[in-house]
């Protein structure tokens, strides 16, 4: 391509807080946070392509977004932003849906391309025509990117954004239940800083109990890597809802030590037996199940008595599990693991994805 900025472009990155920072009257641009896949668009006439966070390619894998993206972006730009797939019925993002589409298989993307469609949802303009912007501060890229995606609307969008903070925290508290992670803050003086953790993000977190049915031993061999969860639903049956992992390499040793006692005579009863029996299925989000991302990755679990409770972390609850990796926070020995169900868990109330992109304040 012959555009003054060309792949690969690493996107701005961004660090943690527990609050929205707050400054003078336009000091903070505010935006929703997506959970979806980072993409930088790069469009040179009818030269489309699709980059990742890693940039590694993604146009393949998005085949309806190149229509939209050719008929709605100018000529010649790049435009970072973010790929989610909305829910079906109304109910936000439905981030299961977008992970299947990184699949092999073109007859497979082609298929879920046309029966759960993405979208493009743009927060930033990094060139457009002969013009580099990562210099310029993002109080005019985003007026730029504005003017150029006014009217815009089939499946690609402008992101909401304010630069008021009471907003922004309403943001914060409404859009969850669409399935967005928080909000980020950005500083409206600031130019496009490519791989450094210049933003904000304020994401949801919090805490539940959990029953500790099983684990895997970490990649390198040494340890435990993470520990597999699971609630009960109002008949009684444990669900897996995810993992937490993360721990030091002398905590690793010192779990592994800890749980042996838990794996004597683990199948017992144990509530997930058949799957450890198996340690594969076809189908579903079970402890044996074949990684989305990487198909040779070993996800083959040990067992344990369902006996111990570990209160961890969480962001958000989809189709009831963790959409992303909890942390570990502390042994619960004050909690029967019978008590712990789904119905600990306040999740927020439903949120259409159209009602986000739609809100312009």
């Amino acid at each position: 391509m012959s555009l003054p900025l060309s792949p690969p472009i690493a996107p701005m990155l961004a660090k943690a807080s527990g609050v929205i920072p707050a400054g003078v009257e336009g000091e903070w641009h505010y935006e929703p946070k997506w959970d979806g896949f980072r993409c930088i668009v790069f469009r040179d006439g009818d030269r489309l392509e699709l980059a990742s966070r890693n940039e590694r390619p993604f146009t393949r894998y998005f085949p309806e977004l190149i229509g939209p993206l050719l008929e709605q972006l100018p000529e010649r730009c790049v435009v970072d932003g973010e790929i989610v797939v909305p829910d079906a019925t109304g109910r936000g993002l439905d981030f299961d849906a977008l992970l299947q589409r990184i699949h092999p298989a073109e007859s497979r993307v082609r298929r879920l391309a046309a029966e759960t469609p993405s979208s493009f949802v743009a927060f930033d303009l990094l060139a457009i025509g002969d013009r580099s912007l990562m210099e310029v501060p993002l109080r005019e890229r985003h007026a730029l990117l504005t003017d150029v995606l006014a009217g815009a609307g089939r499946q690609v969008f402008l992101c909401p954004s304010t630069t008021d903070h009471a907003v922004a925290e309403r943001w914060f508290v409404e859009f969850e239940g669409a399935g967005l992670d928080g909000v980020v803050a950005k500083r409206s003086a600031d130019p496009y800083t490519p791989d450094k953790r210049t933003l904000v993000k304020v994401k949801h977190l919090r805490t539940a109990d959990c029953v500790v049915a099983g684990y895997r031993i970490h990649k390198d061999g040494q340890g435990v890597g993470s520990l597999l969860l699971g609630l009960h639903d109002d008949g009684g049956r444990l669900h897996h809802v995810g993992v937490t992992a993360s721990f030091t390499v002398k905590r690793r040793t010192e779990l592994l030590d800890e749980l042996a006692p838990l794996r004597e005579n683990a199948l017992e009863g144990h509530p997930w037996r058949d799957w450890a029996e198996a340690q594969a299925h076809a189908e579903g989000r079970l402890p044996g199940a074949q990684s989305r991302w990487n198909a040779g990755k070993d996800l083959s679990w040990i067992p344990i008595r369902a006996e111990r409770v570990a209160e961890v972390t969480f962001g958000q609850l989809e189709k009831g599990r963790f959409r992303h990796g909890s942390s570990f926070l502390r042994w619960r020995p004050d909690r029967e693991p019978a008590s712990c169900r789904y119905d600990q868990l306040d999740v927020a109330d439903p949120v259409s994805f159209h009602d986000v992109v739609t809100s312009r304040i």
